[in-house]
């Protein structure tokens, strides 16, 4: 693995909990530089499958590359992981062993200036996952009404000077670069916490440019309709928007009765369809934190399909 672009997270503890078979059949819907589809790929040889999707057409030709020695049992494809369901369709699939969804954005995309995720190297203020997509940071930027940018960065960036920020914004756009932007903010921001004052922005304006936690609302239940029973459902979160929504799911859905609590008879009828593996998400070691600083964030949870009678 010493040839990745980027290291992938908390990889030994998701090769352990998807346990790979030889007769299985995986889905990696973050695929990225295929780091994580490669050790599943190895473990399930010689002939478990492994279908990789992801948005970025770069990060797709990374992988294809790292993973052509496994052949056909590595399907790739450009798309979506809310998509998932077609394509498991498109290729014959009825059903999969092991579903993992590393979110976010990814190392390589953040070290690349001209993707225009990071504000600690000038380039084009676009942060697209996927090229194809029209909407880019410029346009939300440039466009949106200082009411929609308060929200978007009080909502998704967390930040309690989202009503000073938005005004600023307003002030002085255009924006073109990620540069102009960073610069602006740490001009009239400062430095009074310890990150950077453009982090949380950059990180709402991402969130929305993607509809990332959209997708997320949107994948979770279907990526259990595909599970078969007994497998897994393995998600990496980053920020605690990510992470919230996981966690909230995985409650509902490992719990019998959604009742209030002193109604004396279920009338919901819900039935608990997984049960966690892990209550408390599991982290990085400091090990594995000082090897990859991105890790230090990551936050893994983990449910099993239930049988069904």
């Amino acid at each position: 693995m010493a040839d990745e672009p980027h290291l992938p997270v908390l990889y030994q503890d998701i090769i352990t909990v998807l346990d790979p078979s030889p007769a299985g059949r995986y889905i990696d819907g973050t695929l990225g530089a295929g780091g994580h589809a490669y050790g599943i790929l190895q473990a399930s040889s010689p002939t478990g499958k492994l279908l990789g999707l992801d948005l970025d057409p770069v990060a797709i030709g990374i992988a294809a590359e790292r993973l052509i020695i496994f052949g056909e049992r590595a399907i790739i494809r450009q798309r979506s992981y809310t998509e998932m369901a077609q394509v498991t369709e498109e290729i014959g699939w009825d059903g999969v062993d092991g579903i993992l969804l590393d979110l976010g954005v990814s190392s390589m995309q953040l070290d690349s200036p001209s993707r225009g995720f990071s504000f600690l190297n000038d380039g084009p203020l676009d942060m697209r996952f996927s090229p194809l997509s029209r909407f880019s940071a410029a346009d939300l930027v440039n466009t949106w009404s200082e009411a929609d940018l308060r929200d978007l960065i009080f909502r998704y960036g967390e930040d309690r000077n989202a009503r000073r920020i938005a005004r600023l914004i307003i002030e002085n756009r255009p924006f073109q670069t990620t540069g102009q932007l960073a610069a602006l903010l740490k001009q009239k921001l400062g430095s009074v916490e310890k990150i950077h004052p453009a982090t949380r922005i950059f990180q709402a304006i991402r969130i929305e440019v993607n509809q990332e936690l959209k997708s997320v609302e949107r994948v979770l239940p279907t990526a259990l309709k595909l599970l078969k029973p007994g497998g897994h459902l393995a998600v990496i979160s980053f920020h605690s928007l990510e992470d919230r929504i996981v966690k909230e799911f995985f409650k509902t859905e490992s719990t019998d009765c959604l009742c209030p609590p002193r109604q004396p008879i279920c009338t919901c009828g819900h039935k608990a369809s997984i049960k966690l593996v892990n209550k408390k998400p599991i982290t990085s070691s400091e090990e594995e934190i000082r090897n990859n600083n991105r890790a230090r964030s990551a936050k893994l949870r983990i449910v099993e399909k239930l049988w069904q009678p």
